[in-house]
């Protein structure tokens, strides 16, 4: 599935390829998020257009919303939203933490009550296997349990032992031709139990592993710590992912730290908010200052966006309250990070990725990173 094309000496970061069922993805790769099969704005074409080789999308929301019948109408996921590259999904883990006020966790899985409509369901480490199997997505998820931030230690070692017990229950479950299993480590911030829970994990032999529980609201200082020191227990042979990550900087550093596969909801968050990416840092587009700005969006971007339109029409747009405002905003965001992506993997093969590490410092250095 995964090999190694190239490592830098002076870091651990590395070039790979993963061969999946419905293509060849050349990491490290960034994944825009396709939450409820759809990137917010942007259409299955316009993400080819902008590069993206593998998108994600989320169990616990597409199970709710339209529900497998619906999708399995279309011979899966990749033929109900028109995509023909590879899709992760994730578990529903995540939920367990963003909308805990609506969990019920037990060591048999979690109870849902969807906010929306008060309907119930039930996850467990098996049907959650299930539905992915349904959904037909390249790479499943295990249900995990992330711990919030900050957290008693206990907790931590509650939610790790609650983690790999079902990583265990998930490892036995069989998957359609093709498809393959990540484990995802936890254990907080706390570093022995990070080292804990990824020994665990590498016993049952997963496809590849990814690193979780982070982007949770700990420091940034802690956050790059936690990530350099987990990384380090994974196999070098075995894919490695960052969850929930998608600025700049903590990106081009996750790589530097030998993570191959990165996603996060934030380029398009911050497009709907008037924000984007640039070579000049984060932008806020509400700002009055480009009113009467004639200049592209990035001088140094060549995506369509920058190419075709001014700062002062962007702005028009989004404080006119035009929708074509996010969708711009979200495909320049897309763009830049795919862009970056591929501009860490010409400087990692030349033994200069500590450059553009040092460039984003400079100029994202105070963003947050989920």
């Amino acid at each position: 599935m995964f090999s190694i094309e190239f490592e830098d000496k002076k870091s651990r970061a590395r070039l790979g390829k993963m061969s999946l069922a419905h293509g060849v993805v050349q990491t490290p790769v960034f994944m825009p998020v396709g939450t409820k099969a759809a990137v917010k704005t942007l259409s299955s074409e316009d993400l080819e257009d902008i590069g993206a080789q593998i998108i994600l999308s989320n169990t616990y929301h597409l199970n709710h919303r339209p529900g497998l019948e619906v999708i399995e109408k279309h011979s899966g996921l990749h033929g109900f939203m028109r995509w023909k590259r590879p899709i992760l999904t994730d578990s529903g883990g995540f939920q367990v933490f963003s909308l805990s006020k609506h969990a019920k966790i037990s060591d048999e899985g979690v109870k849902f009550r969807y906010p929306q409509t008060g309907e119930e369901s039930f996850f467990t480490p098996e049907n959650v296997i299930d539905i992915q199997k349904k959904l037909g997505s390249d790479i499943v998820m295990v249900l995990d349990q992330p711990a919030p931030y900050p957290v008693e230690r206990q907790e931590a070692i509650d939610s790790l032992e609650r983690t790999t017990k079902w990583a265990l229950i998930s490892r036995k479950q069989s998957l359609e031709d093709g498809q393959k299993m990540f484990g995802i480590v936890q254990g907080a911030t706390f570093k022995d139990l990070r080292k804990r829970s990824a020994e665990e994990l590498i016993e049952m032999d997963f496809d590849g592993y990814a690193i979780g529980g982070l982007s949770v609201g700990e420091p940034r200082d802690v956050f790059f710590e936690v990530l350099d020191y987990s990384s380090e227990f994974l196999p070098v042979e075995k894919p490695r992912y960052l969850m929930g990550v998608g600025d700049p900087l903590g990106i081009v550093k996750a790589i530097a730290a030998g993570v191959d596969m990165f996603d996060s909801v934030l380029p398009t968050r911050i497009a709907r908010n008037g924000s984007v990416f640039s070579s000049e840092g984060r932008l806020n587009m509400k700002n009055s200052k480009y009113k009467m700005d004639t200049g592209p969006l990035d001088s140094e971007c060549k995506c369509h966006v920058c190419s075709d339109y001014s700062r002062a029409y962007l702005r028009h747009l989004y404080i006119s309250g035009e929708i074509l405002a996010h969708r711009l905003f979200s495909w320049h965001n897309l763009h830049y990070l795919t862009d970056l992506v591929n501009r860490a993997k010409f400087l990692l093969k030349r033994g200069k990725l500590i450059e553009l590490e040092k460039e984003l410092e400079l100029i994202y250095g105070q963003s947050t990173s989920h």
